[in-house]
Protein backbone atom coordinates (compact mmCIF):
# COMPACT_ATOMS: atom_id res chain seq x y z
CA UNK A 1 0.00 0.00 0.00
CA UNK A 2 1.78 3.07 -1.05
CA UNK A 3 -1.06 5.86 -1.54
CA UNK A 4 -3.33 7.68 1.07
CA UNK A 5 -6.36 10.22 -0.17
CA UNK A 6 -7.09 11.85 2.92
CA UNK A 7 -9.52 15.27 4.55
CA UNK A 8 -7.47 14.82 7.79
CA UNK A 9 -8.40 16.77 10.98
CA UNK A 10 -6.43 17.87 14.09
CA UNK A 11 -6.68 14.32 15.84
CA UNK A 12 -5.04 12.94 12.53
CA UNK A 13 -2.10 15.53 12.53
CA UNK A 14 0.50 13.10 14.14
CA UNK A 15 -0.57 10.77 11.05
CA UNK A 16 -0.14 13.69 8.47
CA UNK A 17 3.28 14.35 9.83
CA UNK A 18 3.87 10.79 9.46
CA UNK A 19 3.20 10.75 5.87
CA UNK A 20 5.47 13.37 5.00
CA UNK A 21 8.72 11.59 6.58
CA UNK A 22 7.73 7.98 5.69
CA UNK A 23 9.37 7.17 2.11
CA UNK A 24 6.93 5.29 -0.23
CA UNK A 25 3.80 7.03 0.93
CA UNK A 26 2.06 9.38 -1.70
CA UNK A 27 -0.64 11.44 0.36
CA UNK A 28 -3.29 13.07 -2.01
CA UNK A 29 -5.48 15.25 -0.24
CA UNK A 30 -9.34 15.71 -0.87
CA UNK A 31 -11.30 18.63 -0.24
CA UNK A 32 -14.53 15.99 0.55
CA UNK A 33 -14.56 12.94 2.09
CA UNK A 34 -16.75 11.54 -0.32
CA UNK A 35 -14.04 12.48 -3.15
CA UNK A 36 -11.63 10.50 -0.75
CA UNK A 37 -13.43 7.34 -0.65
CA UNK A 38 -14.13 7.48 -4.48
CA UNK A 39 -10.87 7.82 -5.17
CA UNK A 40 -9.48 5.10 -3.13
CA UNK A 41 -12.42 2.94 -4.78
CA UNK A 42 -10.81 3.64 -8.07
CA UNK A 43 -7.36 3.15 -7.29
CA UNK A 44 -8.57 -0.22 -5.93
CA UNK A 45 -10.43 -1.63 -8.68
CA UNK A 46 -7.58 -0.51 -11.41
CA UNK A 47 -4.20 -1.45 -9.20
CA UNK A 48 -5.54 -4.10 -7.56
CA UNK A 49 -4.13 -3.10 -4.04
CA UNK A 50 -5.64 -1.58 -1.74
CA UNK A 51 -5.26 2.28 -1.04
CA UNK A 52 -5.55 4.50 2.33
CA UNK A 53 -8.13 6.63 3.26
CA UNK A 54 -7.51 9.10 6.21
CA UNK A 55 -10.81 10.42 7.41
CA UNK A 56 -11.34 12.80 11.00
CA UNK A 57 -13.78 10.85 13.54
CA UNK A 58 -17.26 9.92 12.70
CA UNK A 59 -18.52 12.61 10.77
CA UNK A 60 -15.77 12.28 8.47
CA UNK A 61 -16.53 8.82 7.63
CA UNK A 62 -19.81 9.64 7.54
CA UNK A 63 -19.11 11.96 4.69
CA UNK A 64 -17.67 9.56 3.07
CA UNK A 65 -19.77 6.54 3.13
CA UNK A 66 -21.78 6.33 -0.05
CA UNK A 67 -18.60 5.71 -2.00
CA UNK A 68 -17.59 2.97 0.73
CA UNK A 69 -20.54 1.27 0.23
CA UNK A 70 -20.21 1.46 -3.73
CA UNK A 71 -16.21 -0.17 -2.67
CA UNK A 72 -17.74 -2.62 -0.55
CA UNK A 73 -20.11 -3.51 -3.46
CA UNK A 74 -17.18 -3.89 -6.10
CA UNK A 75 -15.12 -5.78 -3.54
CA UNK A 76 -12.55 -2.97 -4.11
CA UNK A 77 -9.33 -3.55 -1.62
CA UNK A 78 -9.78 -0.29 0.56
CA UNK A 79 -7.77 0.49 4.20
CA UNK A 80 -9.95 3.33 5.88
CA UNK A 81 -7.67 4.79 9.06
CA UNK A 82 -10.18 7.14 10.84
CA UNK A 83 -8.99 9.38 13.49
CA UNK A 84 -10.49 9.56 16.90
CA UNK A 85 -11.07 11.34 19.79
CA UNK A 86 -8.20 10.24 22.40
CA UNK A 87 -9.59 7.32 24.56
CA UNK A 88 -9.15 9.56 28.12
CA UNK A 89 -11.31 12.20 26.19
CA UNK A 90 -14.23 10.28 25.07
CA UNK A 91 -16.02 10.89 28.39
CA UNK A 92 -16.09 14.42 27.86
CA UNK A 93 -18.65 14.09 25.09
CA UNK A 94 -17.10 16.66 23.02
CA UNK A 95 -19.00 18.09 19.64
CA UNK A 96 -17.55 15.45 17.49
CA UNK A 97 -17.82 12.32 19.57
CA UNK A 98 -20.09 9.55 17.29
CA UNK A 99 -20.35 5.73 17.25
CA UNK A 100 -17.58 5.33 15.11
CA UNK A 101 -17.58 1.38 14.58
CA UNK A 102 -21.62 2.11 14.42
CA UNK A 103 -20.81 4.17 11.16
CA UNK A 104 -18.18 1.87 9.37
CA UNK A 105 -19.97 -1.46 10.35
CA UNK A 106 -22.03 -1.37 7.51
CA UNK A 107 -19.46 -0.60 4.76
CA UNK A 108 -16.53 -2.61 6.42
CA UNK A 109 -15.94 -6.23 6.39
CA UNK A 110 -13.00 -6.09 9.07
CA UNK A 111 -13.09 -3.14 12.40
CA UNK A 112 -10.75 -2.56 15.11
CA UNK A 113 -9.88 0.49 16.98
CA UNK A 114 -6.10 0.54 18.45
CA UNK A 115 -5.71 0.82 22.49
CA UNK A 116 -2.05 1.80 22.23
CA UNK A 117 0.80 2.65 20.02
CA UNK A 118 2.43 -0.58 21.00
CA UNK A 119 -0.21 -2.12 18.48
CA UNK A 120 -0.44 0.35 15.78
CA UNK A 121 2.07 -1.26 13.44
CA UNK A 122 0.71 -4.77 13.92
CA UNK A 123 -3.14 -3.38 13.60
CA UNK A 124 -2.11 -1.58 10.65
CA UNK A 125 -1.19 -4.42 8.97
CA UNK A 126 -3.64 -7.03 9.81
CA UNK A 127 -6.10 -4.02 8.19
CA UNK A 128 -4.11 -4.26 4.73
CA UNK A 129 -4.10 -8.31 4.93
CA UNK A 130 -7.81 -7.85 5.46
CA UNK A 131 -8.35 -5.72 2.79
CA UNK A 132 -6.81 -8.01 0.63
CA UNK A 133 -8.84 -11.42 1.63
CA UNK A 134 -10.88 -12.64 -1.88
CA UNK A 135 -12.89 -11.07 -2.64
CA UNK A 136 -10.99 -7.60 -1.69
CA UNK A 137 -12.96 -6.04 1.18
CA UNK A 138 -12.82 -3.15 3.27
CA UNK A 139 -11.08 -2.91 6.34
CA UNK A 140 -11.50 0.03 8.65
CA UNK A 141 -8.91 0.95 11.62
CA UNK A 142 -9.81 3.59 14.35
CA UNK A 143 -6.67 5.50 15.69
CA UNK A 144 -7.42 7.63 18.74
CA UNK A 145 -5.39 10.26 19.05
CA UNK A 146 -3.14 8.74 22.02
CA UNK A 147 -2.35 5.90 19.97
CA UNK A 148 0.08 8.77 18.42
CA UNK A 149 1.35 10.24 21.62
CA UNK A 150 3.92 7.11 22.65
CA UNK A 151 6.33 5.60 21.49
CA UNK A 152 6.28 2.16 19.62
CA UNK A 153 8.88 -0.78 20.02
CA UNK A 154 9.31 -1.83 16.57
CA UNK A 155 7.62 -1.67 12.87
CA UNK A 156 5.42 -4.03 12.32
CA UNK A 157 6.30 -6.71 9.29
CA UNK A 158 3.52 -6.89 6.44
CA UNK A 159 1.54 -9.98 6.79
CA UNK A 160 1.11 -12.27 3.89
CA UNK A 161 -1.50 -11.61 1.41
CA UNK A 162 -4.38 -14.27 1.64
CA UNK A 163 -4.45 -16.60 -1.39
CA UNK A 164 -8.07 -17.48 -2.37
CA UNK A 165 -9.60 -20.55 -2.11
CA UNK A 166 -9.43 -22.84 -5.23
CA UNK A 167 -12.33 -24.50 -6.78
CA UNK A 168 -12.02 -28.41 -6.08
CA UNK A 169 -10.68 -30.55 -9.14
CA UNK A 170 -14.37 -32.69 -8.63
CA UNK A 171 -16.57 -29.44 -9.50
CA UNK A 172 -14.18 -28.55 -12.10
CA UNK A 173 -14.21 -31.78 -13.82
CA UNK A 174 -18.21 -31.93 -13.38
CA UNK A 175 -18.62 -28.87 -14.84
CA UNK A 176 -16.38 -29.51 -18.05
CA UNK A 177 -18.29 -32.98 -18.44
CA UNK A 178 -21.82 -31.23 -18.35
CA UNK A 179 -20.37 -28.39 -21.36
CA UNK A 180 -19.40 -31.22 -23.20
CA UNK A 181 -22.60 -32.68 -23.62
CA UNK A 182 -23.36 -29.43 -25.67
CA UNK A 183 -26.39 -27.94 -24.23
CA UNK A 184 -26.31 -24.03 -24.51
CA UNK A 185 -24.16 -23.00 -22.15
CA UNK A 186 -24.34 -19.29 -20.60
CA UNK A 187 -21.26 -18.37 -18.47
CA UNK A 188 -21.49 -15.72 -15.94
CA UNK A 189 -17.83 -13.83 -15.14
CA UNK A 190 -17.41 -11.93 -12.17
CA UNK A 191 -14.21 -10.19 -10.42
CA UNK A 192 -10.59 -11.24 -11.73
CA UNK A 193 -12.69 -13.10 -14.33
CA UNK A 194 -13.04 -10.26 -16.06
CA UNK A 195 -9.75 -9.62 -16.11
CA UNK A 196 -7.10 -10.02 -19.21
CA UNK A 197 -6.38 -13.72 -18.10
CA UNK A 198 -9.80 -14.59 -16.90
CA UNK A 199 -11.34 -13.33 -20.39
CA UNK A 200 -8.82 -14.91 -22.95
CA UNK A 201 -9.73 -18.35 -20.28
CA UNK A 202 -13.23 -17.99 -21.09
CA UNK A 203 -12.96 -16.86 -24.68
CA UNK A 204 -11.46 -20.30 -25.33
CA UNK A 205 -13.88 -21.82 -23.48
CA UNK A 206 -16.66 -20.01 -25.55
CA UNK A 207 -14.90 -20.80 -28.51
CA UNK A 208 -14.97 -24.71 -28.16
CA UNK A 209 -17.95 -24.74 -26.56
CA UNK A 210 -20.25 -22.03 -28.22
CA UNK A 211 -21.34 -20.75 -23.98
CA UNK A 212 -22.36 -16.89 -24.09
CA UNK A 213 -20.48 -14.73 -21.53
CA UNK A 214 -22.49 -12.29 -19.58
CA UNK A 215 -21.23 -10.14 -16.86
CA UNK A 216 -23.07 -8.33 -14.21
CA UNK A 217 -24.30 -4.75 -15.32
CA UNK A 218 -22.57 -3.11 -12.99
CA UNK A 219 -19.25 -4.85 -13.14
CA UNK A 220 -16.46 -3.21 -11.10
CA UNK A 221 -13.84 -3.50 -13.39
CA UNK A 222 -14.13 -4.50 -17.05
CA UNK A 223 -10.96 -4.45 -19.46
CA UNK A 224 -12.30 -3.78 -23.32
CA UNK A 225 -10.59 -3.17 -26.57
CA UNK A 226 -9.23 -3.92 -29.44
CA UNK A 227 -8.68 -7.65 -29.52
CA UNK A 228 -10.55 -8.33 -26.06
CA UNK A 229 -13.09 -11.00 -25.54
CA UNK A 230 -16.31 -9.44 -25.30
CA UNK A 231 -18.81 -9.52 -22.85
CA UNK A 232 -21.97 -9.52 -22.68
CA UNK A 233 -23.61 -7.57 -19.92
CA UNK A 234 -27.30 -8.45 -18.46
CA UNK A 235 -29.80 -5.75 -18.84
CA UNK A 236 -30.39 -3.70 -15.72
CA UNK A 237 -34.42 -4.40 -15.30
CA UNK A 238 -35.13 -7.69 -13.63
CA UNK A 239 -37.72 -8.72 -16.65
CA UNK A 240 -35.00 -8.38 -19.29
CA UNK A 241 -32.59 -10.60 -17.23
CA UNK A 242 -34.94 -13.30 -16.87
CA UNK A 243 -35.53 -13.24 -20.71
CA UNK A 244 -31.83 -13.25 -21.38
CA UNK A 245 -30.50 -16.33 -20.59
CA UNK A 246 -33.29 -18.59 -21.49
CA UNK A 247 -31.81 -20.30 -24.53
CA UNK A 248 -28.95 -21.67 -21.80
CA UNK A 249 -29.49 -24.90 -19.45
CA UNK A 250 -27.82 -24.77 -15.99
CA UNK A 251 -25.40 -27.43 -15.70
CA UNK A 252 -26.55 -29.56 -12.38
CA UNK A 253 -27.89 -32.97 -12.13
CA UNK A 254 -30.96 -31.89 -14.44
CA UNK A 255 -29.80 -30.22 -17.90
CA UNK A 256 -33.22 -29.28 -18.06
CA UNK A 257 -33.06 -26.83 -15.34
CA UNK A 258 -32.91 -22.93 -16.32
CA UNK A 259 -30.01 -20.97 -15.34
CA UNK A 260 -25.99 -19.97 -15.47
CA UNK A 261 -22.97 -21.15 -14.64
CA UNK A 262 -20.90 -18.65 -12.66
CA UNK A 263 -17.51 -17.81 -12.41
CA UNK A 264 -15.50 -14.99 -10.11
Amino acid sequence: MDVCFGNPGTSEMHFVAALDSVEGMRPVLGLFEGVVTGAADGYGRMAGKPACTLLHLGPGLANGLANLHNARRASSPVVTIVGGHATSHSRYESPLTSDIKGFARPVSHWTHSSTSALTVGADAARAVQASMEAPEQIATLILPADTAWGKADTVAAPLPVPVPARVGDGTIEHIAALVQHGVKTAILLRGNALREEGLRAAGRIAAKTGARLLCDTFAPRLQRGAERVPVERLPYFAEQVGRQPRDAQAFHDRPEDSGTVEVS
